[in-house]
C-alpha cells in the first residue's frame, strides 16, 4: 500500500495525556467545549446525504485488550457550535441508532403527522425564543424520519459481493469491530456522509507492547488497508481524505520498575509521531519529515497538530484562518491562532 500512503513522520503535539490529546487532535483544544473537526466540517460545508447524518462516529476495541481507553462524547462535540452539527454516533451492536423503527401500532402517516405537529409547536417557541437549538431540534426530528429508511439501507450488507467483503478481513461481518466500521466508513461515504469518524481503543500499551499491541495491529491492519483499496477501486479515493493515526507517539526507551516491578513498556510521548494519509489530493507515496536518531524529537520539517488541521481543511476546501465562529466575544477557528498549511504533501 505504500505507493498510496502518505507518511507524515514528523508529528508533534501539545498533550501528554489520552483525554487532552485527543481533544486537542480533534478540536484543537486540550479542554472540552470546542468544535471537533467533524463539527467544523458540517458547519463550513453543509450535508450532502438527506436521509444520513452528515457527520458519523462509531468505536470499537480489540477483544480481550485491558488498555480501557474511554471514548468520550466530547470526541465529536459540536463545542458552541450549534448541536445539530455534532456527530451521530452509530452503536456497535443492534440497531446502530436507537428507536429508528416505529413503534407497534406507529405508521409512516402517523409519524409524519405527529412530527408535523411538533414542529409547528417548535417554530411558535422558536419566534418567542429565538434559541438557535429550538432550530436543531426540528431539523433533528426530520432527520430521525428520514434515517428510518436510510439507516436500514445502510446496514444491509446482502448485496456487498464477497470479494469486496475479503479486503476487510474476517471480522468485517461481526458488527462493532474495526473491520465492520471501516466498510460502513465506506458506504456512508458513498451514500453522501461528509465525515466519518472511526476509533479503536486499546492502544495504551505501556507494557503489554509484545502482547496486546499484536492483537491491536491484527484488528486494523487489513481493515484499514481494504478500506483504502475499496475506495481506490470506485474511484472515491480522489475526493475522499483518510487519516490514520494517533494522538500522540510512544517513548523511544524502556519505562523503568516501579515498586520494584519491571515495566517492559513505553510511555507517552508528544514530541516525535507519525500519521499517515491518503486520497483527498494528498501526495501519494511520500515519506515527509523525520525525527532525530533516536526518535526523541521530530527535526526535519515538524509539522503540528494545527499544522495538520490546517492542511486538512484546505484539502476539503476551506480556508482555516476564515472558517470562524463567533462566541463569548471573540471569533474561533479549529487551529486558534497558529497553523500552517503543509504545501509539500499536497500533489
Amino acid at each position: 500500500m505504500a505507493d498510496d500512503l502518505c507518511f507524515v513522520k514528523s508529528m508533534h503535539t501539545d498533550a501528554v495525556n489520552h483525554a487532552p490529546a485527543i481533544s486537542f487532535f480533534l478540536s484543537g483544544a486540550e479542554v472540552p467545549g470546542r468544535p471537533t473537526l467533524g463539527a467544523w466540517m458540517t458547519y463550513g460545508l453543509g450535508v450532502e446525504s438527506d436521509n444520513l447524518p452528515g457527520f458519523v462516529v462509531m468505536t470499537s476495541v480489540s477483544k480481550g485488550t485491558t488498555c480501557g481507553q474511554i471514548f468520550y462524547d466530547f470526541y465529536w462535540g459540536s463545542g458552541f457550535l450549534p448541536s445539530r452539527y455534532q456527530g451521530v454516533k452509530f452503536r456497535g451492536g443492534g440497531s446502530p441508532v436507537l428507536y429508528v423503527e416505529n413503534p407497534e401500532g406507529m405508521n409512516a402517516m402517523l409519524k409524519r403527522g405527529l412530527l408535523d405537529d411538533i414542529g409547528k409547536v417548535n417554530r411558535l417557541k422558536h419566534e418567542q425564543a429565538h434559541d438557535p437549538e429550538i432550530e436543531t431540534r426540528i431539523a433533528q426530528y426530520e432527520m430521525a424520519y428520514r434515517m428510518q429508511t436510510g439507516v436500514p439501507e445502510l446496514t444491509d450488507l446482502s448485496k456487498e459481493p464477497d470479494h469486496v467483503l475479503d479486503l476487510y478481513g474476517p471480522q468485517v461481518k461481526e458488527q462493532g469491530t474495526f473491520a465492520y466500521n471501516c466498510l460502513m466508513a465506506r458506504r456512508l461515504i458513498e451514500r453522501g456522509t461528509r465525515y466519518v469518524q472511526v476509533m479503536h481503543a486499546g492502544w495504551d500499551q505501556h507494557n503489554s507492547i509484545t502482547t496486546e499491541l499484536y492483537t491491536q495491529c491484527k484488528d486494523t491492519d487489513q481493515p484499514s488497508a481494504g478500506l483504502i483499496m475499496d475506495l481506490k477501486q470506485r474511484g472515491l479515493l480522489d475526493d475522499t481524505l483518510v487519516v490514520w493515526g494517533g494522538e500522540f507517539g510512544r517513548t523511544p526507551f524502556i519505562q523503568g520498575d516501579i515498586n520494584n516491578r519491571p515495566r517492559w513498556g513505553r510511555d507517552h510521548h508528544p514530541y516525535a509521531f507519525t500519521v499517515w494519509m491518503a486520497g483527498g489530493g494528498i501526495k501519494p507515496g511520500i515519506s515527509y519529515g523525520a525525527s532525530d536518531e533516536l526518535a526523541m524529537n521530530a527535526v526535519e520539517k515538524p509539522v503540528h497538530v494545527h499544522d495538520l488541521q490546517a492542511t486538512l481543511l484546505h484539502q476539503l476546501g476551506i480556508d482555516h484562518e476564515r472558517l470562524t465562529y463567533r462566541f463569548q466575544g471573540r471569533y474561533y477557528r479549529l487551529t486558534d491562532v497558529h497553523g500552517n498549511i503543509v504545501h509539500d504533501i499536497l500533489a
